[in-house]
């Protein structure tokens, strides 16, 4: 049977599940990269760029020690839009080279002719500049900064964009330690540790170590008018200057505390200091967790501390995705899932067990909304266990799914093994057992068998086949629903009163019903208000429906200026679910204050419905200021492509 000496511990009736799936290799192929990374493995990595604002692009050398695992004749990197200008070989030029066509949207594979007995190293250098359709990178005009002041540089390579960043075996299978040396006349940050900086002319040479192997979707850069200020013994916020005072008071009370309770779960942190870099607005993502310094979007600084949870699972990822890793964006859910499922552990420890629940409930709402709106791409696309073998673009397979379906299943496990007593002490045997490694789902099932071969009859009862490769909602967990009862609880009543006595809504609620309300749980009490549509007949949308958001409006008033994006937004969804024709506009000008996907696409997409000129016509309006991926996912999203 194929696969079956790899995993060897999995019981017989897993194996009739798995056998169709099980992998020759282990772990399984990643089918996301053009390059032979299966014959290497790379000792060490040197970066030396010179940061070009005027040019908008990055020109410099990578330095690769390999050591070659298997005979061949070439070595076979990933690019994409790369301009490659010399290559040599243990300092000797190589001509016999090629940079193939692209295949979209894997790039153009960079083959260079060499032949390499096994146990063989070399050091392969290549000169090379990025060009102005590099996919990683975004390169901000004084204009689109806070600041105004000074051009802006950062990059954003997860999935598989490091390869429009620089030459590489573009796989989270392959990890190294780095060195960087990057040219700048601004404040440079990148995933590692500051080791030393020197003027050069009108420049300043940063140098970095990271002596940690990681992939090279964690690889990062920022460079641009940024400060920073202490969050804590071992971790700094950097923002713009006008900022930074904002995120400082957002973080410094949390963050070292995060630390240590994610430390008592697992065991202690690797990577010495754990930094910040809160971006400009374009951020595509909630926060980015490259090593050493997490990029993270301006939506978090609410002024309330409310979404500093999003700081809980970058940190997070210091284990789960960053020392253990999942081998390709097929299983995806290794990263994602265990880090939301630590992120929790690690709140239920500070704020108590319903909360841990609470932010779980959050999490399947968000699960179930996702799914929805993916319409008939959900057949594909909300299995755990992703199918990209026909090298589909693994943007394309990014979404929720991976991180509540994978928590969800996380949970469940540790429920069906007895709570997080029996469980724990599978973590840290995990994270001991793949630290600095890269795994597939098959090892994890194996490591999870072999771990509690006495409970293997215990673990057979889970519904493996679903909550691996069945599409859409898996089987719902048991959450405590104390935190959330009284967010159900007021949405009921209002549905129940528009329905039943319209007459009397201006007499049955008053502000102080969501005066104690977090914004988590505003968010909560927005999201089962627009779950009622289309719910035995009932609808926003006609008069009483209508009626009852002017007066929620009035009543809720802190909802319509509220500075937290988790709250704005899913007001604005209700607005737009009850086709109020006023919120249109604002929320359009509000689309060009932030960048995050999270927000930008869903708005887009909810604008698109009842106002598809607007929705292009704000596109049109704001696109360059989005990220390049975001503006990417906008255009399929909107069928612009």
């Amino acid at each position: 049977m194929a696969g079956k000496d790899h995993y060897p511990h999995i019981s017989a009736k897993l194996r009739e599940v798995l056998k169709p799936h099980l992998p020759a290799s282990s772990p399984e192929a990643d089918p996301s990269t053009l390059s032979n990374y299966e014959k290497f493995s790379v000792l060490h990595t040197v970066l030396s760029l010179d940061v070009l604002f005027k040019d908008k692009k990055l020109a410099g050398s990578i330095s690769l020690s390999l050591k070659c695992l298997q005979q061949t004749s070439s070595i076979v990197l990933d690019t994409s839009y790369l301009s490659i200008h010399g290559i040599s070989i243990d300092d000797k030029s190589v001509k016999d080279y090629k940079l193939k066509d692209r295949m979209e949207p894997l790039g153009s594979a960079l083959e260079i002719r060499h032949s390499l007995a096994a146990d063989d190293e070399v050091t392969l250098k290549i000169d090379y500049e990025t060009t102005d359709r590099c996919t990683a990178l975004q390169w901000l005009d004084p204009q689109q900064t806070n600041g105004k002041k000074l051009p802006y540089l950062f990059s954003q390579c997860e999935p598989i964009h490091s390869r429009s960043f620089f030459p590489c075996f573009d796989t989270p299978s392959i990890k190294s330690t780095f060195s960087y040396f990057l040219t700048s006349p601004f404040n440079t940050l990148t995933s590692g540790l500051l080791k030393d900086k020197k003027d050069s002319a009108n420049n300043v040479v940063y140098h970095f170590e990271q002596p940690v192997p990681i992939p090279s979707y964690l690889v990062s850069i920022a460079s641009g008018d940024i400060t920073g200020a202490a969050i804590g013994p071992r971790s700094t916020v950097y923002s713009e200057p006008s900022f930074i005072d904002n995120c400082q008071y957002e973080f410094e009370h949390d963050t070292e505390n995060f630390i240590k309770t994610a430390e008592s779960i697992v065991f202690p942190y690797e990577w010495k200091d754990y930094d910040v870099l809160i971006l400009p607005s374009s951020m595509p993502f909630g926060g980015m967790e490259h090593p050493n310094c997490t990029f993270a979007t301006p939506t978090l600084i609410s002024g309330d501390r409310e979404n500093i949870d999003v700081i809980a699972h970058e940190l997070a990822h210091s284990w789960s995705g960053n020392l253990v890793t999942n081998c390709s964006f097929e299983h995806f859910w290794l990263n994602e899932g265990w880090t939301v499922y630590l992120e929790r552990r690690i709140q239920g420890a500070i704020h108590g067990e319903d909360f841990r629940h609470f932010s779980a409930i959050i999490g399947w709402n968000d699960l179930t909304n996702s799914i929805i709106s993916m319409g008939n791409s959900a057949k594909r696309f909300s299995t755990l266990i992703q199918d990209l073998k026909d090298r589909t673009d693994p943007d394309d397979s990014f979404s929720t799914v991976p991180y509540e379906k994978g928590f969800s299943l996380l949970f469940h496990i540790e429920q069906t093994l007895g709570g997080k007593e029996a469980f724990d002490p599978f973590i840290k045997h995990y994270f001991n057992e793949y630290k600095y490694k890269s795994l597939d789902s098959y090892q994890f099932l194996d490591s999870l068998y072999s771990f509690y071969s006495d409970k293997s009859d215990l673990l057979d009862t889970i519904d493996w086949q679903t909550w691996l490769y069945e599409p859409g909602l898996p089987p719902k967990p048991s959450f405590n629903t104390k935190l959330v009862d009284e967010c159900y609880t007021l949405a009921a009543k209002w549905v129940d009163i528009i329905e039943t006595a319209p007459e009397k809504l201006s007499s049955k609620f008053k502000s102080t019903d969501i005066a104690k309300f977090s914004a988590n749980q505003s968010g909560v009490f927005l999201d089962k208000l627009c779950s009622y549509e289309g719910q035995n007949g009932f609808t926003w949308k006609n008069e009483n429906g209508k009626k009852a958001i002017d007066l929620m409006t009035n009543i809720y008033s802190k909802y319509s200026v509220s500075q937290n994006a988790e709250v704005i937004f899913r007001w604005f969804r209700l607005l737009l679910t009850a086709n109020i024709t006023s919120s249109y506009q604002d929320l359009a000008n509000w689309l060009g204050t932030v960048g995050r996907m999270k927000f930008v696409r869903p708005s887009y997409t909810m604008l698109n419905k009842v106002d598809r000129p607007l929705a292009l016509a704000t596109f049109e309006k704001y696109e360059m200021i989005y990220h390049p991926i975001c503006r990417s996912m906008v255009k399929k999203d909107l069928g612009l492509n």
